[in-house]
């Protein structure tokens, strides 16, 4: 149900508006989110804003064991919820001009604009306030990444002389929205004064679940027209003021650099200070504009290969961008101790930890758009928390591994009981991405060593869960909760019992490609793996021609979403949760995600009774759901309903379509509209290590093209009134182009069929 708040204006490469939002004021801090891949921060206003926000910064892999243990907690109920934390407040100053502070949520402020760069990766904003114009722009560097770099120049534009006293922070007064007790999370070991500016070591309190504390070293440097006043330490920040006289005749600039490092890398406090005094020695010697062209000159090169051109609509544009522009601010492979949290560095839900949507929508856009070492990254996270998953099962009396649901360690801390331990259908997404790594790359080394380990205790994770039915002589899987969370323990969800079945037989072929005898798996579970296999159960109805999403799902009333009063929209912010549970109401592809997954094992007339039976009961209220329709939405003729899911999945969060985008964005589901252009318009597939294409142009655009790395090779798809392919790298490459095999040697065109 298409529900708009469009708060910011359309443009191919930014995000902008002339407006401070007072009432939207989080959603628009969200929406203007930057970040490197090591740490972000959400758009707050460094100066003082008076009104209702949401002040957050993040740094990756750095997070705190909230506790979770109440009345009802039962025995496999996790220690603990992990959640992302706010770190230290850097940004912060007060900005004062001729006495007077600025409060950006006053009506003394005039003239206001804001600019998210998506191309040069830039926040910036300026305003008029008592005759002085106020222009700041930061960013958070590639080419170093443990580098905040902000900003600020100031104008008399009334031809009056001004006094200008900033005062700069990095402030230990922070607070998670998104936690179980408000508790400061940091304690500071240390402060003190450098020639550049000043520094403040920090560490995670103390908890009582023998996780580890985590430090921050955070080095506030200074640079600009301006006299340092004073230098102090004070109520859990350090300050320092500075004064300027602005003349009707010379602008000021003020510049402010912070260095953040973590215990992540440094294993004490004297390593960070070295490291920390060879950055600032460095940093010194660049001007802001040589800072600010290394980092944009990274970002060049991201878009130089990701960047997806759409011709003739601005708004599709700008969301595909924009979603690029946020997952590669949030990550890029460097790190294979780090994931893709939901949130990001732009909000705390979810705890901002690894889920599934890594593996089953994060890794194809990886693949296509990054090294393949980027990916392999990804995987290597799962083997690394093998241990964790380990643990995970034992803790519910079950062999293998159960990958968790939610993690920082490989331990499961989530504690919501059916999504933990009933959504367990994401320990099939995990081993489903080593086979899409193998099949999309054609390298198995990667499967050959540690894939199979990891494949082998899934396995055994699976056929110890299954139970075999005596009456109906088939094997079960029940009391669980598929990708559709609007149903809860339920029994024989067919994606779940399809995606189990399909991981015992991969593995099972795995293991005759490449004998491990070290993983020592016996004939005997070899045998027991392939029986399951064998006897299966899937539901089924054979009169609707689909698969049931499981056992009890006929049984509902059946009452299509169009017929809903629109009222009740989204459900879960309108229903109860017992009223959503007995509904038919799917909040994301579930049945139709199976389908999506092993697209090759279905024809034509069988995804299209699926869809034509699910789509209609589907509520999109999941981030994760727009993709896969408008993909499949393609594949059967859709247009409308393909440009639909399109449409939503690419402005989801600009145009806040599910209410919820004021608490972050939702950074993993935005590889969706990549997939809904590649995997969709283009009908880009590799099944079976075969690459194709079957472009469509939806009728709204004008033509769409965007490139995609494969097997070596880099390729440029372009869909206008024809296509055509473009061999950029590599070596000749077969490939399908509307079933028609085709060799390329370079450029191929034709017709768009």
């Amino acid at each position: 149900m298409k529900q708009i708040n469009r708060i910011m204006e359309i443009d191919p490469w930014k995000i902008t508006s002339n407006k401070i939002e007072i009432e939207n004021r989080r959603l628009q801090e969200s929406l203007t989110s930057i970040g490197n891949g090591y740490m972000g921060m959400r758009g707050n206003f460094s100066e003082s804003f008076s009104g209702d926000h949401h002040q957050g910064t993040y740094v990756a892999g750095v997070w705190f064991p909230d506790k979770t243990r109440v009345g009802w907690w039962k025995n496999g109920y996790p220690e603990y919820f992990g959640k992302a934390i706010n770190a230290l407040n850097f940004a912060k100053v007060q900005l004062f001009v001729d006495e007077q502070e600025v409060d950006l949520a006053k009506p003394l402020v005039s003239d206001f604009e804001m600019t998210l760069d998506m191309q040069h990766g830039t926040f910036s904003y300026h305003y008029i306030f008592l005759g002085v114009r106020v222009s700041t722009q930061r960013f958070f560097s590639l080419s170093q990444n443990e580098l905040a770099v902000f900003k600020f120049e100031f104008e008399s534009i009334d031809n009056e002389n001004h006094t200008i006293h900033i005062r700069s922070y990095v402030d230990t007064n922070v607070r998670n929205e998104d936690a179980n007790f408000d508790e400061n999370f940091w304690n500071i070991l240390e402060h003190g004064v450098t020639k550049e500016g000043s520094f403040i070591v920090s560490q995670t309190i103390p908890n009582p679940f023998d996780v580890e504390q985590f430090t921050l070293f955070t080095h506030q440097m200074h640079q600009g027209m301006f006299s340092r006043i004073m230098q102090k330490f004070e109520n859990g920040a350090i300050i320092e003021s500075f004064e300027g006289n602005l003349s009707a005749n010379n602008n000021l600039n003020f510049e402010k650099r912070v260095v953040v490092l973590t215990s992540r890398d440094y294993e004490s406090i004297e390593q960070m200070k070295e490291a920390d005094l060879s950055m600032s020695d460095s940093l010194v010697k660049f001007s802001y504009d040589e800072l600010l062209g290394s980092h944009s000159e990274y970002w060049k090169k991201r878009w130089d290969i990701s960047d997806v051109q759409i011709f003739g609509s601005d708004e599709a544009q700008q969301g595909i961008r924009f979603n690029l522009f946020q997952l590669f601010s949030t990550y890029y492979g460097e790190d294979e101790r780090l994931n893709i949290g939901p949130k990001g560095f732009t909000g705390e839900k979810y705890g901002g930890a690894t889920y599934w949507d890594t593996e089953a929508y994060a890794v194809p856009l990886y693949l296509a758009l990054t090294d393949q070492s980027v990916t392999k990254n990804l995987l290597k996270y799962r083997r690394n928390q093998l241990a964790g998953a380990h643990h995970n099962a034992k803790q519910q009396g079950l062999a293998g591994a159960l990958f968790p649901m939610v993690t920082f360690t490989g331990v499961e801390c989530h504690n919501e009981w059916e999504i933990t331990f009933e959504e367990i259908h994401r320990n099939g997404a995990i081993a489903y991405a080593i086979y899409n790594y193998c099949n999309y790359t054609g390298d198995e080394a990667y499967l050959a060593h540690e894939g199979l380990e990891v494949l082998v205790e899934i396995t055994r994770f699976w056929a110890d869960r299954v139970h075999f039915s005596a009456r109906k002589n088939m094997y079960m899987i029940h009391g669980v909760t598929g990708p559709n969370e609007y149903e809860n323990n339920v029994n024989n969800n067919w994606y779940t019992n399809k995606l189990a079945s399909w991981v015992l037989k991969y593995t099972s072929e795995s293991l005759d490609k490449y004998p491990r005898l070290d993983l020592m798996v016996s004939n005997e579970e070899r045998n027991k793996w392939a029986d399951i296999v064998d006897k299966m159960y899937f539901p089924e109805d054979h009169e609707l021609g689909v698969f049931v999403q499981q056992d009890g799902f006929l049984d509902k009333d059946l009452t299509p979403v169009a017929q809903l009063d629109s009222k009740n929209f989204p459900l879960n912010q309108n229903w109860s949760w017992d009223r959503i549970l007995r509904s038919p109401y799917i909040k994301q592809a579930d049945v139709l995600q199976g389908i999506y997954f092993f697209g090759d094992k279905f024809n034509l007339e069988e995804k299209k009774r699926n869809f034509d039976f699910y789509e209609p009961l589907t509520v999109h209220e999941s981030s994760l759901s727009p993709s896969i329709h408008a993909i499949l939405a393609v594949e059967l003729g859709y247009e409308d309903k393909a440009m639909e899911m399109y449409e939503r999945t690419a402005r989801l969060d600009l145009d806040n379509y599910n209410n919820d985008t004021d608490d972050g964005l939702h950074i993993t589901s935005m590889t969706g509209s990549w997939l809904a252009i590649v995997q969709g318009f283009a009908q880009m597939k590799t099944w079976n290590g075969k690459l194709s294409f079957a472009p469509v142009l939806p009728k709204a655009w004008e033509g769409y093209s965007f490139h995609v790395n494969y097997r070596g090779r880099l390729l440029k798809v372009l869909c206008n009134k024809h296509v055509e392919i473009h061999l950029l790298k590599g070596e000749p490459l077969e490939l399908n182009v509307y079933g028609k095999a085709t060799q390329l040697f370079d450029n191929f065109v034709t017709n768009l069929s």
